[in-house]
């Protein structure tokens, strides 16, 4: 007959093995930050990117959300643009359901330019590494970010589903800030209506605070009446009458919002 192994020994092997399962790497079990770097113009560029706990193979392709953060954001820490706008929302709802891609500028600079292809490239680089749906990319920023969202909307037309500018503007609100602008129609006698010829096919949905003083609300005002006047087929603007700057909290906290923005598909 077969020797029986002594019950001490059977005891430690029953602990090496429940040890050995504890210490094995886990799926996290809700939504999380991951770093992440591309190079683009020799330069190397750190990012967020947001991966939702249903980012598995079975779940089949998820949206893709890119933000834009504000100036107060800029850094090269790669980290900073998670601790405003969209970046809390998400702690706050680690059940979101999408990837969402965040890009930094880094300090004193603008969303343009080189940034402007730092946050194409991290977008690219999401859509790959977890295949996400191409049809269903998202774009929203904040305040400066509002800017970046116009440029980069005009810059590629067809790419997005779907736009979500808030407290944004074309035009710069303050003489010492005078790269802040949305730069490809800067120069247009009427820049409102050249951005609603251009994006007249793309679902929009501007948000801005009545009473803001950092970056009127004028301009998404101008925005929504050219829009209208060229027949877009869905562009929405909703103006918060005692807001202020602040107006993604707000934005970002609608669930409303985000129904409409994952419904969009390109």
């Amino acid at each position: 007959m077969p020797s029986r192994l002594p019950r001490w020994l059977l005891s430690c092997l029953l602990l090496m093995l429940i040890a050995g399962c504890s210490s094995a790497p886990r799926a996290p079990s809700h939504g999380h930050f991951e770093a992440r770097a591309v190079k683009v113009d020799g330069r190397t560029a750190h990012y967020q990117v947001f991966i939702p706990a249903t980012a598995t193979a079975a779940a089949g392709p998820l949206p893709v959300v890119l933000f834009l953060h504000g100036s107060g954001e800029r850094g090269r820490d790669g980290v900073k643009q998670t601790h405003a706008g969209l970046g809390p929302y998400l702690r706050a709802n680690p059940q979101f359901p999408a990837l969402v891609v965040l890009p930094q500028v880094p300090n004193d600079e603008e969303w343009s330019g080189a940034n402007n292809r730092v946050a194409l490239a991290a977008l690219d680089a999401t859509l790959a590494e977890f295949g996400a749906d191409p049809a269903r990319q998202y774009l929203t920023g904040m305040s400066m970010g509002g800017y970046g969202t116009w440029n980069i909307a005009l810059a590629h037309p067809q790419r997005f589903a779907a736009l979500v500018p808030v407290c944004g503007a074309l035009r710069s609100p303050r003489a010492e800030r005078p790269g802040l602008v949305v730069e490809a129609v800067a120069n247009r006698a009427d820049p409102y209506a050249a951005v609603a010829a251009q994006l007249t096919h793309t679902p929009v949905w501007m948000f801005h605070g009545a009473l803001d003083d950092v970056v009127p609300p004028e301009d998404d005002r101008r925005l929504q009446a050219a829009f209208q006047a060229a027949g877009a087929r869905d562009v929405r603007y909703t103006e918060y009458p005692q807001g202020n700057h602040n107006a993604w909290d707000a934005t970002y906290a609608d669930p409303d919002m985000w129904a409409w923005l994952f419904a969009q598909k390109r």
